[in-house]
């Protein structure tokens, strides 16, 4: 079992920067992949960027591509969601998620464990 709890969130202007901690419970964090997703009012939670277990490789929706950066630290249980240049459009309910298995890190279904979210708002 994970526990997994996001804080970081909060209101920033366009052009702002914030940075997403996620901290996990239990001494297996290096054994999961870990991902970031986030929901928009009206929308689908979407995937926004995903790290390997061991942090060999990274990923990001297009969206996310040159202004957020996934990293994690196991021996902190922490994994991290630095947005930089944020955008109205960012604006969102944002969770990690932990998997077993560093495949199908993309999809929001393959994911084991999920936190409670953060809210995230960028005003104009």
């Amino acid at each position: 079992q994970v526990q997994l709890v996001e804080s970081g969130g909060g209101l920033v202007e366009a052009g702002g920067s914030l940075r997403l901690s996620c901290a996990a419970s239990g001494r297996t964090f290096s054994s999961y992949a870990m991902g970031w997703f986030r929901e928009a009012p009206g929308k689908e939670r979407e995937f926004v960027a995903a790290i390997t277990r061991s942090s060999g490789s990274t990923y990001y929706a297009d969206s996310a591509k040159g202004r957020f950066t996934i990293s994690r630290d196991n021996a902190k249980n922490t994994v991290y969601l630095q947005m930089n240049s944020l955008k109205p459009e960012d604006t969102a309910v944002y969770y990690c998620a932990a998997r077993l298995s560093d495949y199908g890190l993309g999809t929001n279904n393959a994911y084991d464990y999920w936190g409670q979210g953060t809210q995230v708002t960028v005003s104009s």
